[in-house]
């Protein structure tokens, strides 16, 4: 798909498709009013006629404006007028790209970025269509022999603008998205693979190859030797009752000085969760090849900060693995060593997750961090907590929780914050270890948050758990590649 900023009188318009808005009781927006006029009321008239009230994802769709230079005008409601929200802005978006891409229009111009959005600027409201539509356009057919449907034709988008200074916003937004949506592409590829290809050695050479692609960006690969050799003896265990072995992905992206210290991410990468001895219930246990969410979104997001070439220093850690019963694998009552040097009495092999997590955590502290964000689909709990529309966010930091909330609201991709309190930690109380890496039927989310914490005192720390978030089941079923927006922004923030 090709973005681009375009500054033009709408009386020289010269497109197959134009997208311009309409608030309730049928009050155009500027660029709409002006090109009803090169229609000779044509919009006016319509609106009129049909039951067309403006409210948010309505839509009238002209397809014939007896003007030749313009095909076809989609009229996108906008709701009411100056009380338009982000997150209303953004499901009109969404009605605009399904509507886009159901014509068979090849380029298409935009004016929806006009629309007056609540504490929002031009560059914003681009940025967010670009990446609605390329998330709207995006399909799996890597493993399809025959796609379902013929592919959208759209292949070009113009944002109408005016004056130099808009056009440099809105290049620059354009550009944002483009990597942003990049990342999500990628995170979105590596999680809907199936089990049996997305292994964590192919996922490892995903990585390299994504690596490859700057060179600012070096990926390296633990093996299972290196991981010994660390003393990650938590980690390793996971794996155990699987033929295939772990690897640690490292990336490490240099923007700005080596001597500045980086931010780390770590990504979650379990390849396929069976739960273990544990073993999890047969129905929907095929979206456990989602597990690895967290990790893609960790590749998907140092993807995107290479493609913008941010002046900051970004590490991605993402710990990869398989978690399946076999007579090698982690019993209930097994005592495993983390390479904090903590003890661990596995309670429960499903809570596979921190294992792998705790020794990544460790292994980040010798970056000498200014932050560490773990990202993970870690507990069903988050979602009965929440749901599926924010990740849950922990943190030790009260200057990294407020930074991670503001980008994301920027994002769009929300967070809400859960408690930490030291009361937690007596649930992971255990006999014959240092703790137990469950905490009981009570608060699974905020007990594995606070199993985390305990690697992670060195530091400025947060968790996302994103098992709500990072991907759709039912009829929809597929990854949604979140948190990528929320980590390249809080990166872009950094970086400003």
């Amino acid at each position: 798909m090709e973005y681009k900023a375009k500054s033009e009188q709408v009386e020289s318009l010269d497109s197959a498709c134009v997208l311009v808005g309409v608030y309730q009781k049928r009050k155009l927006t500027p660029t709409a009013s002006l090109l009803d006029g090169r229609l000779q009321g044509l919009l006016e008239s319509l609106l009129k006629r049909d039951d067309i009230e403006g409210k948010v994802g309505d839509l009238l769709i002209v397809n014939h404006t007896g003007d030749q230079a313009i095909e076809r005008v989609i009229l996108v409601g906008l709701g009411k007028a100056g009380e338009l929200t982000p997150t209303s802005y953004r499901a009109a978006l969404h009605a605009a790209a399904r509507a886009l891409k159901a014509t068979h229009a090849k380029h298409a111009l935009s004016a929806l970025h006009e629309a007056e959005v609540e504490g929002q600027t031009l560059s914003h409201n681009i940025r967010q269509f670009v990446e609605v539509l390329d998330s709207s356009l995006y399909r799996f057919t890597e493993l399809k022999t025959e796609p379902l449907a013929p592919a959208p034709k759209i292949n070009k988008v113009d944002f109408l603008v005016h004056g130099a200074k808009s056009i440099g916003a809105a290049e620059k937004a354009i550009q944002q998205a483009e990597a942003i949506s990049l990342g999500v592409h990628i995170a979105k590829e590596l999680a809907n693979l199936p089990g049996n290809v997305c292994t964590p050695t192919y996922l490892a050479d995903q990585a390299e190859k994504i690596g490859k692609r700057s060179k600012k960006l070096k990926t390296k690969i633990l093996d299972e030797r290196d991981l010994e050799a660390l003393g990650m003896g938590a980690f390793l265990s996971v794996s155990k009752g699987s033929v295939e072995p772990a690897r640690m992905i490292v990336m490490e992206y240099t923007g700005t000085s080596a001597k500045t210290k980086p931010y780390v991410l770590v990504g979650k990468g379990l390849t396929f969760d069976a739960g273990g001895i544990s073993i999890k219930p047969a129905a929907s246990m095929d979206e456990m090849k989602y597990d690895m969410c967290g990790g893609a979104s960790v590749i998907g997001a140092l993807a995107a900060v290479a493609e913008m070439e941010l002046p900051i220093n970004v590490v991605g850690l993402v710990p990869a693995s398989e978690n399946l019963p076999s007579g090698s694998a982690n019993k209930p009552g097994d005592i495993v060593k983390s390479m904090a040097g903590l003890t661990i009495e596995i309670l429960n092999t499903d809570a596979e997750g921190r294992l792998l997590l705790c020794d990544a955590l460790t292994f980040a502290k010798r970056y000498e961090p200014q932050a560490v964000i773990d990202v993970a689909t870690l507990t069903g709990a988050c979602i009965v907590a929440l749901g599926r529309h924010p990740s849950g966010l922990w943190s030790n930091n009260e200057d990294l929780a407020a930074a991670i909330t503001v980008a994301a609201d920027k994002a769009l991709d929300r967070v809400w914050r859960m408690p930490l309190w030291e009361e937690y930690q007596d649930q992971l109380k255990s006999n014959f270890a240092d703790l137990a890496n469950i905490g009981g039927p009570d608060g699974g989310s905020v007990t594995a948050a606070s199993f985390l914490s305990r690697f992670t005192k060195d530091f400025p720390w947060a968790h996302l758990d994103v098992a709500g978030t990072a991907w759709k089941t039912g009829a929809d079923k597929g990854a949604t590649g979140r948190p990528v927006p929320l980590l390249v922004q809080y990166l872009m923030d950094r970086a400003a």
